[in-house]
């Protein structure tokens, strides 16, 4: 037998302002201003709220208002990336949240990766969970800014998602996703914008990489010849994965510790 949970009249209060304002996302000022009582009893009824789990305290004085179970699905990640847009602020949704995003892959992360030029403890929101991952600020740029009912957030370009999958396999799934991502966007990207970014992040490995993995998806040609340079040394072309067995590519200049068939894997392309 599930247990009934009664409100107070300052609770329901409460409540029912901030969804009548579409305000999920809020703070003790707020909450002071619908009340409009004192500090102690504001204290007091977001304790009860916490207590009854209908609202959570995301950060120091940040509150959100937990949604009812039946409403998780149609707007859930929205909910997440408001969130986030209210406790930081420099950042960019990016990595395979980004992937999932801009439709390059399939799979449905149970974590919404933050890019983020400091350090910063990760978030639990209900069973969800918020990551913040650290980046030189050099690699800082490429975002977009998104709008959605109720606020905005900022994620992570097309083009600098599928560098940024190069760049980070780790976060990414691994690079057969990043491979599965430029396949999937292949008619989307911004050819221009994909070398202006490159030449800003100044990372070869990803370069050779990203020209590699063209290459072997036989797309883009005119884009592979700007690519291609004389390159010195050789590059992992997975850094994320095992190292223990390779071969080398003269082409793109880049040790191969996995196959074109495991890169591939998603598709009929091998």
């Amino acid at each position: 037998m599930s247990k009934s949970v009664n409100f107070g009249p300052l609770e329901s209060k409460l409540i029912f302002e901030l969804e009548r304002l579409g305000k999920s996302i809020f703070d003790f000022s707020d909450s002071k201003d619908i009340l409009n009582t004192s500090d102690s009893s504001v204290a007091n009824v977001l304790y009860r709220l916490k207590k009854k789990n209908r609202i959570q305290e995301i950060q120091k004085g940040k509150y959100v208002l937990n949604p009812a179970r039946s409403g998780l699905e149609g707007h859930w990640m929205e909910r997440i990336y408001l969130i986030v847009d209210h406790v930081v602020q420099d950042y960019y949704i990016g990595f395979w949240s980004a992937m999932n995003y801009w439709d390059m892959t399939e799979q449905l992360p149970m974590v919404t990766q933050v890019a983020f030029t400091k350090r910063k403890r990760d978030i639990e929101y209900l069973d969800h969970k918020i990551e913040f991952i650290t980046i030189v600020e050099n690699r800082f740029f490429g975002s977009v800014e998104e709008k959605l009912e109720g606020g905005r957030f900022f994620i992570s370009s097309r083009e600098k998602t599928i560098l940024d999958a190069l760049t980070y396999p780790q976060h990414c799934g691994g690079l057969s996703e990043g491979a599965k991502a430029i396949w999937n966007t292949r008619w989307d990207l911004d050819r221009d914008e994909i070398l202006k970014s490159l030449e800003r992040l100044g990372l070869d490995a990803v370069t050779r990489r990203l020209g590699y993995l063209l290459d072997i998806m036989d797309i883009e040609d005119e884009l592979i010849d700007e690519l291609k340079k004389d390159f010195k040394g050789y590059r992992w072309l997975d850094p994320s994965t095992s190292k223990e067995s390779f071969t080398y590519c003269k082409k793109w200049g880049l040790k191969l510790n996995i196959s074109k068939k495991d890169l591939l894997r998603w598709g009929e392309l091998c």
